[in-house]
C-alpha cells in the first residue's frame, strides 16, 4: 500500500495503520478506527494524539462526540521540511504518492469542514496549508510564529515569496516600532484596543483559522466560503476604516 512509504518519515506501524484507517473512513470515530485498524483501543488513543501533534490528522467535536479526519496530504511534505537531510530521498518518494492519497482525501471531503490542531507541529501544519493559496489576510498578527520558530519561518517565508503568496497583515499596534515588512507583505496597524490575549485570525481561500499562540498552541480551522467571505469583508472594513499605516 502507498502509505507504507510513511515509515520513512518516521511513523510507526501503528501510526500508519491509524492514519490509513482514518483516510479510508473519511470521518472516523474511535470505534470506526478500532474496527478498521484492528488494534487495541488503548493504543489507538495514544497514536491519535501523536498524529494530531504532528499535524497529520485533526478532529471535530459535536454533541460530545469526537470524530477524526486526516489533514491535507500536502502537510506530509511540510512535516518533512524540518527532518534530517537523509530524508530528502524519502520526501521525493512520498511526493509521488501524494496524488493517490489526495484523491481519497478529496472524495471524503465534506462541504463544510472543521479541523483542530494542537502544539507546535499543528501550528506549523496550518502555516503550510496557507501556501496553497495566493493571499493570506491576518487580523491581530503579533509575529508569534516568526519569533518563536525562526528556523521554521525563514524557509517558509522564502517559499511563500517564490510562490508569490501575498500577505495583507493587520498587525497589533505595539509592533509598530519593531516590525520589519516582508516581501509581498502589506501592513497596517490596529488600535491598541485590539491587543490582549495572543489570539489571531487568518483568512486564506475559503478557510478561516482562529489561532491561539499562548503557552499552549491551538488552531481551529473552518473551511466555508460563506464564513471566509464574511471575514474578508471584516478585514477590508478594518483595513480601510480602522487601521493606520
Amino acid at each position: 500500500m502507498e502509505l507504507e512509504i510513511l515509515r520513512k518519515v518516521g511513523l510507526s506501524d501503528g501510526e500508519i495503520k491509524v492514519y490509513s484507517a482514518i483516510l479510508n473512513l473519511g470521518n472516523a470515530s474511535v470505534n470506526g478506527i478500532h474496527e478498521k485498524a484492528g488494534m487495541e483501543r488503548r493504543n489507538i488513543y495514544d497514536i491519535i494524539n501523536k498524529l494530531i501533534e504532528k499535524g497529520l490528522i485533526a478532529y471535530t467535536e459535536e454533541n460530545g462526540k469526537r470524530t477524526f479526519q486526516i489533514t491535507h496530504p500536502n502537510k506530509i511534505i511540510g512535516y518533512l521540511e524540518e527532518k534530517k537531510k537523509e530524508l530528502d530521498n524519502s520526501k521525493l518518494a512520498i511526493a509521488k504518492e501524494i496524488p493517490g492519497i489526495t484523491e481519497k482525501f478529496d472524495a471524503k471531503k465534506p462541504e463544510i469542514k472543521a479541523e483542530v490542531f494542537r502544539g507546535e507541529e499543528g501550528a506549523k501544519a496550518v502555516w503550510e496549508d496557507m501556501l496553497d493559496y495566493k493571499e493570506i489576510y491576518w487580523i491581530g498578527s503579533g509575529r508569534y510564529i516568526p519569533k518563536r520558530y525562526p528556523n521554521f519561518f525563514i524557509p517558509w517565508n522564502k517559499r511563500r515569496v517564490k510562490l508569490k503568496v501575498k500577505i495583507y497583515n493587520l498587525v497589533r499596534h505595539e509592533l509598530r516600532k519593531e516590525i520589519k515588512v516582508w516581501q509581498l507583505e502589506y501592513v497596517r496597524f490596529l488600535p491598541k484596543e485590539f491587543s490582549g490575549t495572543p489570539a489571531v485570525i487568518a483568512i486564506y481561500g475559503n478557510k478561516v483559522a482562529s489561532l491561539i499562540y499562548g503557552e499552549n498552541l491551538f488552531s481551529f480551522v473552518i473551511e466555508s466560503k460563506e464564513l471566509a467571505d464574511n471575514y474578508k469583508r471584516y478585514h477590508k472594513f478594518l483595513w480601510d476604516s480602522v487601521a493606520k499605516d
